[in-house]
């Protein structure tokens, strides 16, 4: 008896294959592809196979929320911290720059929106027809460059363009109300400082947000200059620090470094090398405790100089 996740479904092909042409009209544009309709041979037998994986993605969840305990259990809130352990596993896999796990994980996030579109359509609120023919509607709307008369020559416009169009569709009263509470507070300083830009507020000069970092350092250097430990207000202190990341974050936006993946990277850096120093303080047969700092900063520098 074949299994009947390896042959889709026929119900899904007609619209899987009407929606999938509508994204690929989408974003053949947005990245300025020189494809066009009709399809070649090798691009028509392509699409095919993607609307048949895809097809089959979907059988596949059908009989796993029908027959699996387990995936029957499931609710879009008991899967909320599921899908975001996915999200920071994608970005490890980025961040490794290791594209067989970029795949396998990008394949685990696919399964997340197609369960909640599944769970969705069970509730009679959406499915994963509604859910791309927003997505295709969306992408559309938001490129008026693209698809209406719109002037946008260069990356900024497109983006001031954008946030614009966001803040009427959402009807959010704030340009930074679109901003999700929830986000690590280094993304979200970010994203804050990123939709403030779109509406004009912003430094012109690199020089200028550099002397704001000087200023606030400054600043949280004299909350510490406290006699002693006792006299510290460290609230106050606290706010200072805050400022002074946040500052550092906007300079780092302003000269296009990713403050979080830059983090990322010194934080896998120093695990890499206490790891080295864990190793060869072992092979020492010591413990770490046994050493003195100066004796690890001869180790730390030899683990410095193996990369």
């Amino acid at each position: 008896m074949k299994n009947k996740a390896i042959k889709p479904k026929v119900k899904y092909r007609v619209v899987i294959s009407n929606l999938f042409a509508q994204i690929y009209v989408i974003l053949s544009k947005r990245l300025h592809f020189n494809y066009s309709f009709p399809y070649s041979m090798f691009e028509l037998s392509n699409r095919d196979a993607q609307l048949k994986s895809f097809d089959r993605l979907l059988t596949i969840m059908d009989e796993l929320r029908e027959k699996c305990p387990w995936d029957r259990k499931q609710t879009i809130e008991s899967l909320r911290h599921l899908t975001i352990e996915e999200t920071f596993e994608l970005s490890d896999a980025i961040l490794d720059q290791d594209l067989g796990e970029v795949k396998k994980e990008l394949g685990d996030i696919l399964l997340h929106i197609v369960f909640y579109a599944k769970i969705g359509s069970e509730k009679n609120a959406f499915d994963v027809t509604s859910v791309i023919n927003s997505l295709c509607e969306k992408l559309i709307r938001r490129h008026p460059h693209i698809y209406g008369d719109t002037d946008a020559q260069d990356e900024e416009t497109v983006k001031k363009n954008w946030e614009k169009i966001k803040l009427t569709e959402k009807g959010n009263k704030t340009v930074l109300g679109g901003v999700p509470r929830s986000l690590p507070a280094m993304i979200k300083a970010m994203r804050i400082q990123e939709k403030a830009r779109g509406a004009g507020f912003d430094w012109e000069e690199k020089h200028q947000v550099w002397d704001k970092v000087e200023e606030e350092m400054q600043e949280f250097k004299e909350e510490f200059n406290a006699l002693k430990e006792e006299d510290l207000d460290k609230e106050k202190a606290s706010s200072e620090f805050g400022d002074l990341l946040f500052s550092l974050i906007n300079y780092a936006r302003f000269i296009d470094i990713n403050p979080e993946e830059a983090l990322e990277k010194t934080n896998k850096k120093f695990i890499r090398r206490f790891q080295f120093l864990e190793q060869a303080v072992k092979e020492q047969g010591k413990n770490l405790e046994d050493l003195t700092l100066a004796e690890m900063d001869l180790i730390w520098n030899e683990a410095k100089r193996s990369e």
